[in-house]
């Protein structure tokens, strides 16, 4: 079973930045799939950012591309979202999410959330 805690959330005005982390503890970190999700009021969830188990390849969806930038410390079992040029529209519950596969849309294991809120 693995747990994954999510940290770095706050309260930004836009065009801030954050950094949110996730620590995984009681798996293989380097052997699974990471990415981030978010859930804004009203909204389904929807998936941010994803990357391997190497780092060496990620990919983030259009609403977020040249903004954030997931990595991973495999040394550190952690995973980051470095979130820049933040709008209003980024405000939501991101969750951490880990995976043997794709994690875009049904993820093994769930952290619990962290709220990052950006005022305009």
């Amino acid at each position: 079973q693995v747990q994954l805690v999510e940290s770095g959330g706050g309260l930004v005005q836009a065009g801030g930045s954050l950094r949110l982390s996730c620590t995984a503890s009681g798996g293989i970190f380097s052997s699974y799939v990471m990415g981030w999700h978010r859930q804004a009021p009203g909204k389904e969830r929807e998936f941010v950012a994803g990357i391997n188990w190497s780092g060496g390849s990620t990919y983030n969806v259009d609403s977020v591309k040249g903004r954030f930038t997931i990595s991973r410390d495999n040394a550190k079992n952690t995973v980051y979202l470095q979130m820049n040029s933040l709008k209003p529209e980024d405000t939501a519950v991101y969750y951490c999410a880990a995976g043997r596969g794709a994690v875009s849309r049904a993820p093994d294991y769930w952290g619990q959330g962290t709220q990052v809120t950006v005022s305009s």
